[in-house]
C-alpha cells in the first residue's frame, strides 16, 4: 500500500497561475459584468480580509461580508458571489483524474488531497465535484489549522496517514511545496503538467 497524495489548485484543477498562458484560467473574467466588481479590485480581498481564512481561523462570509463594502459592492450577497467563484474556478484537469482513476484500478494505494483550502470550497470540493468518489481523504489547511509550506502541516499530515512502509508520492504546483515535504521525508514531485504524473517511474510502472 502506497499514499499518493495531489495538491488541488494548479494540478487536479487548472489555475490562474502557470508558465504555459495556454494552461490559465481565470475564473474573475467576467466578475464586473455579472456582479459589477473590477478584478483589480477584488484582488486586494486577499491582501487584507483573507488573512486566517485559510487556517480556519475565520469565516471566509464574514470576511467577504467586511470587505465588499470597502470597494463599494456592498450589494453583493458574500454567498451567491462564493458560490459563482466556487462553480467558476474549478476546471478540472481530466486526463490527470482518468490517470488517477487508472492508478486506483491498478495499484495498492491509497489517494489523498493536500490542499490549502477553507471550509466552504474543501466542502464544495469533495461533494458537489464528488472528488470524494476517487480520493479516501482531503487534508485541508482550515481544518489542520495550518497551511503549507509550514512543517507542523506535514506533520500532521503524515501522523493522519499513520505508518507508511513507502514514502508517500507527493504532487504539487509549488516548489516550496515540494521541497518542504521532502524535507519531512515525503517523496516531492514537481508539478507542471500531467505528464510530471504520468511520466513518474513508480506510476509508470503501476499503470503499464
Amino acid at each position: 500500500m502506497r499514499a499518493v497524495l495531489f495538491d488541488v489548485d494548479g494540478v487536479l484543477i487548472h489555475s490562474l497561475f502557470h508558465p504555459d498562458a495556454s494552461r490559465i484560467r481565470n475564473w474573475k473574467q467576467h466578475l464586473e459584468m455579472d456582479f459589477g466588481i473590477a478584478v483589480e479590485d477584488f484582488k486586494k480581498f486577499f491582501q487584507t480580509n483573507y488573512q486566517g481564512v485559510a487556517t480556519g481561523e475565520r469565516s471566509i462570509v464574514a470576511a467577504l461580508d467586511e470587505f465588499l463594502p470597502t470597494i463599494g459592492a456592498e450589494h453583493v450577497n458574500s454567498l451567491d458571489l462564493l458560490e459563482y467563484w466556487f462553480k467558476n474556478d474549478t476546471p478540472l484537469n481530466r486526463p490527470l483524474l482518468d490517470g488517477i482513476k487508472q492508478l486506483q484500478r491498478k495499484a495498492d494505494v491509497k489517494l489523498y488531497l493536500v490542499t490549502n483550502q477553507e471550509h466552504l470550497r474543501a466542502f464544495f470540493l469533495w461533494h458537489e465535484l464528488k472528488l470524494s468518489h476517487i480520493f479516501d481523504d482531503m487534508f485541508y489547511s482550515a481544518r489542520l489549522g495550518c497551511k503549507k509550506p509550514d512543517p507542523a502541516y506535514f506533520e500532521k499530515v503524515t501522523a493522519l496517514l499513520g505508518d507508511q512502509s513507502t514514502a508517500p508520492l507527493f504532487f504539487d504546483d509549488s516548489k516550496g511545496n515540494v521541497e518542504a515535504a521532502t524535507n519531512h521525508g515525503w517523496e516531492g514531485v514537481h508539478f507542471l503538467t500531467e505528464n510530471d504524473f504520468f511520466s513518474h517511474p513508480w506510476v509508470k510502472e503501476q499503470l503499464e
